[in-house]
């Protein structure tokens, strides 16, 4: 090189060095700790994604189970609730029925028919069918999941004469049922 070079070559290096400004003698230590701290977050992330995995897996089972349970039930409760409503209106149909795929998010929908009425609709029945037909479901879900308790408070207000006496005749069996259960 020549030594007008030399002397541009110096003075480049020379500027370069001034606009890196001061040396930093503790980028090594600060390094150390950043890549420390790096490392620890790196450690809870795996925790997380792992916890998260297991989570999900959990989540599965305890959803495989319940929908296995809410199956068993749910058969026991529709036998019942024919049997019961049968009870309230001999010669009746009634029926339990999910819809949907998911039996944890779908929908249930409840037919009922007195004997000898066509209807599309439970809404179509009288107020006192409905509350009988209402009472029967009740009745069916205690059947297959007994309580000790059962609070039945103004069921039979929108019932007729003849209503009532059906609701106290399947009453009266419920009593003597749970007498000999419990």
């Amino acid at each position: 090189m020549s030594p007008d070079e030399r002397t541009r070559r110096i003075d480049e290096l020379k500027r370069r060095i001034t606009e890196m400004g001061n040396l930093n003698f503790l980028a090594e230590e600060e390094y150390k700790a950043q890549r420390e701290r790096l490392d620890f977050h790196r450690g809870h992330a795996v925790d997380l994604r792992t916890a998260r995995a297991d989570l999900i897996e959990l989540i599965r089972q305890i959803n495989e189970k319940a929908s296995e349970m809410f199956a068993e039930t749910f058969t026991q409760v529709q036998a019942h609730f024919l049997d019961t409503y049968q009870k309230l209106f001999p010669g009746g149909e009634a029926s339990l029925s999910l819809v949907g795929t998911d039996p944890l998010e779908g929908d249930i929908e409840i037919s009922a028919r007195p004997k000898g009425k066509k209807v599309e609709s439970i809404r179509l029945l009288s107020s006192g069918e409905r509350a009988l037909s209402a009472i029967a479901l009740l009745f069916a879900i205690y059947l297959a999941k007994p309580s000790p308790i059962c609070l039945l408070d103004e069921v039979d207000a929108p019932l007729d004469d003849a209503n009532v006496e059906r609701f106290c005749n399947l009453l009266d069996e419920m009593t003597r049922m749970t007498e000999t259960r419990f």
